[in-house]
């Protein structure tokens, strides 16, 4: 006997004749009628080479083996109907799965978020991030694309850093990026006052390694050459994986780091960190707004997006 399964049509009229014990009621709740529920319970004997009805006077009696084979049936859908119900109330109309990186969720998307929530007070936002494991691709690989494609389908809405090349989704430009050095107002004075790009060179230097993932070469390498500043030595300081820990560093006074400022407004409003020097180098890389296809379609999603992108705007 072959182990695949007999078809669904088939397995749902056995199941629902064997809990009414009645073709007809059978019939009635597939919305079909008798003849083709018993055709159907046929191709289940056949394929499973048992008899599983024998007819009597006012009906149908169940034989030793569909007694057998309906408890468990009866169960299996019951678990299919519970996996439905349970999808429909996650993907409710009011329910919005979004996913970012912990430096975006924790440096622009909430401060800001409480607008789109007094906005739309049905709307049940939640909100979920991931560490991408940057040392698991192969050299040359960019970490976004990998990162992003296997993370689109669990949730309706991403803001990811990258190139925007996400085959089979909706991409919309959500944030383009500049990237600059910051510090503590602290280095601005002191023994080594920070007040001309060359100053650098007596300063540790901290890395915002996006840079380096993203780009290719480092932010302050970038930020350097648009300087037209040489002598410094940017394979000293202190490395971080993402700009969250980077600008903590800089908080503390441990050095100065070049990084993109649309993420630290938190930071720049309260003067915990400080922009020295005027000039921001455009990156190419920027924050996209990623949706699978059916995501996309979903009237709050689009509500989201058209909200983040004013955000954007108005920064």
């Amino acid at each position: 006997m072959s182990q695949s399964l007999p078809p669904l049509t088939a397995l749902r009229a056995f199941e629902a004749a064997a809990r009414h014990r009645s073709l007809k009621k059978a019939a009635e709740e597939l919305n079909v009628t008798p003849a083709a529920v018993s055709h159907q319970i046929q191709l289940l004997e056949e394929l499973l080479g048992v008899r599983l009805f024998r007819r009597v006077h006012r009906g149908i009696e169940m034989t030793a083996s569909a007694e057998i084979f309906a408890p468990k049936l009866q169960e299996g859908f019951e678990c299919l109907r519970q996996a439905v119900g349970r999808l429909r109330e996650h993907r409710g109309a009011d329910v919005l799965e979004v996913g970012a990186p912990p430096s975006f969720i924790s440096n622009w998307l909430m401060p800001r978020l409480h607008r789109f929530l007094s906005a739309y007070p049905e709307v049940d936002v939640r909100v979920s991030t991931r560490v991408r494991q940057f040392s698991q691709l192969p050299r040359g690989v960019r970490g976004d694309v990998a990162s992003v494609m296997s993370w689109v389908d669990e949730v309706d809405v991403l803001v990811v850093f990258g190139n925007g090349d996400y085959p089979g989704t909706r991409v919309d430009m959500l944030l383009p990026l500049t990237v600059t050095p910051l510090c503590s107002p602290s280095l601005l004075e002191g023994p080594n006052p920070l007040r001309e790009p060359r100053d650098l060179r007596r300063h540790t230097l901290l890395h915002d390694d996006r840079g380096v993932l993203y780009e290719g070469p480092s932010f302050w390498d970038m930020w350097l050459e648009k300087a037209g500043v040489t002598g410094v030595d940017t394979s000293r300081g202190l490395h971080f994986w993402h700009s969250i820990p980077a600008m903590e560093a800089a908080v503390a006074s441990q050095g100065v780091v070049a990084t993109t400022k649309a993420l630290a407004e938190i930071y720049l409003s309260t003067r915990r960190l400080v922009a020295p020097f005027p000039l921001e180098v455009r990156l190419a890389s920027s924050y996209h707004i990623v949706s699978n296809e059916p995501a996309s379609k979903r009237e709050v999603v689009k509500q989201f997006r058209e909200w983040l992108q004013h955000e954007a705007q108005s920064a």
